[in-house]
């Protein structure tokens, strides 16, 4: 429920502002229909799995659960991680060479990013790699038990361990550390921080916020990570089903944390919300005040 309705908030604000949407928001936009794909088209049959205590509809409904899971997946850490390449080149570029990044340019890696992810998604039903129950037994996902005595299973985990996990994790380390240190560098030049520009300053909010949300991801899907890879070279016997419950539906809840953080952070996406929830119905009183029209820069509400 949190997941659709922050998301379908994002989306009907991105649709509502744009005109005024810069190219690198469209990826916040993109990551906003992986979340509320994955939450319409995997957790109603989670959740009526788990009334059943069983898997519902045998092993087409299997496929399809994970085909979808490991799809949007692999569509939000690559969105994720061009996020962080885009806010790198536009910390470290001039003004002229960052507008060179334009919504054509954003929307080609945007198909690019789900022609990917789609690519990977395929490869276990054309015959690289399996696709299977989880230990627990109420939803499925790639069969990580078969791969630690499967040549041809151990070589489709590891090459998607490192090409859809480890380098855009990597990449996206790399990105906000360099970041950082620009940052840094640039207030040590600026002794006074009244004399910081409005501009630097929102600057520095929206890599803050994009930060978090790779930040959400990645910590709410380690543990996952660390399970799956734990089964690879061992039995799934040797894990209490509790253990390997606990870092899925950790890692679902990844899909609900983005809203909350643009809320907090862009004053812009509060306001829209509060519009979108008079319109709904409800009494929500706010100040004229959080109403003021922003600077265009200010209109941006995502990494």
């Amino acid at each position: 429920i949190l997941t659709i309705l922050g998301n379908s908030a994002v989306l009907a604000t991105a649709v509502k502002r744009s005109s005024l949407l810069k190219s690198p928001e469209l990826l916040t936009v993109n990551l906003a229909v992986a979340d509320i794909g994955m939450a319409l088209s995997m957790y109603p049959l989670a959740i009526a799995s788990a009334w059943n205590h069983a898997w519902l509809g045998g092993d087409a409904s299997c496929v399809y659960y994970a085909l979808m899971g490991f799809l949007f997946g692999v569509c939000s850490m690559m969105t994720l991680c061009a996020m962080a390449v885009i806010r790198f080149l536009i910390t470290n570029s001039s003004k002229s060479n960052s507008n060179k990044i334009t919504k054509n340019t954003v929307c080609i890696l945007i198909a690019f990013i789900w022609l990917y992810s789609l690519l990977w998604a395929i490869l276990p039903l054309l015959g690289w790699g399996y696709y299977g129950p989880e230990p627990f037994g109420i939803s499925c996902t790639i069969a990580w038990s078969k791969f630690h005595n499967s040549s041809n299973g151990f070589s489709f985990i590891l090459s998607m361990f490192l090409l859809c996990t480890v380098l855009p994790a990597l990449t996206i380390v790399a990105c906000y550390l360099g970041i950082a240190w620009k940052v840094h560098k640039a207030y040590q030049e600026i002794q006074n921080i009244d004399r910081i520009p409005n501009a630097a300053k929102l600057e520095k909010k929206l890599t803050l916020m994009a930060m978090l949300i790779s930040v959400g991801f990645l910590t709410s899907w380690t543990p996952y990570a660390a399970a799956s890879f734990w089964s690879i070279f061992n039995s799934s016997d040797s894990l209490q089903p509790v253990v390997t419950l606990l870092p899925c539906l950790f890692a679902k809840s990844s899909t609900a944390y983005n809203p909350f953080i643009y809320y907090i952070f862009s004053k812009t996406f509060r306001c829209e919300v509060k519009k979108l929830q008079c319109c709904c119905g409800w009494r929500v009183h706010y100040f004229s005040s959080d109403n003021s029209a922003e600077q265009p820069v200010s209109t941006m509400w995502s990494g």
